[in-house]
């Protein structure tokens, strides 16, 4: 099976069990970073399992403004290793924590993502929904605050502005 040329890279199916930094993505978990637009519905399909009786969506957009300028764009970069091993921990995390999750699908698309598109989708399948929702808050958190990839916002003007997400555990760890 052929990836999309804009692939940049996923996990999971094709990579089972995988090593990362001593944690072991499942094989039922994906993590995929991509240039291409993002599909909810395929996000959301790839976790539905007939022993599960939820599916829990994140799904982040390009808003058109930011502190009342407008973003017309925004454009995301990833050091795509570290970010790819950063997501695989999560998922390996929240089996910790929810241990009746069945399947995680994380999704972050890089590159530039027009308003009203999906920067990212997380999809997660469990029995019951307090399991699926608890995880899909944790991932997003999670992924902010660790996830090597950063968000460029573009605005009407045509200035732009690097973006640190308030979560990140760098974020203000640097000198102004």
């Amino acid at each position: 099976m052929s990836q999309p040329a804009n692939d940049i890279g996923s996990a999971g199916l094709e990579v089972e069990n995988a090593d990362m930094s001593g944690c072991e993505i499942a094989a039922n978990d994906i993590v995929k970073l991509t240039h291409d637009k993002l599909s909810t519905e395929e996000v959301s399909a790839s976790v539905v399992c007939p022993s599960c009786g939820a599916v829990s969506l994140f799904i982040g957009i390009t808003r058109n403004s930011f502190e009342g300028k407008k973003v017309v764009e925004l454009e995301y970069e990833a050091y795509i290793p570290m970010a790819q091993s950063e997501m695989k921990k999560i998922c390996w995390d929240v089996r910790q924590k929810w241990p009746s999750v069945k399947h995680i699908a994380i999704h972050h698309r890089l590159g530039v993502v027009p308003v009203s598109e999906a920067s990212v989708i997380i999809a997660i399948s469990s029995p019951h929904r307090s399991e699926s929702l608890e995880a899909v808050k944790y991932c997003i958190d999670t992924l902010k605050a660790t996830v090597p990839i950063w968000k460029k916002e573009i605005y009407e003007t045509e200035d732009c502005s690097w973006k640190e997400n308030k979560e990140c555990r760098w974020a203000g760890s640097r000198e102004k």
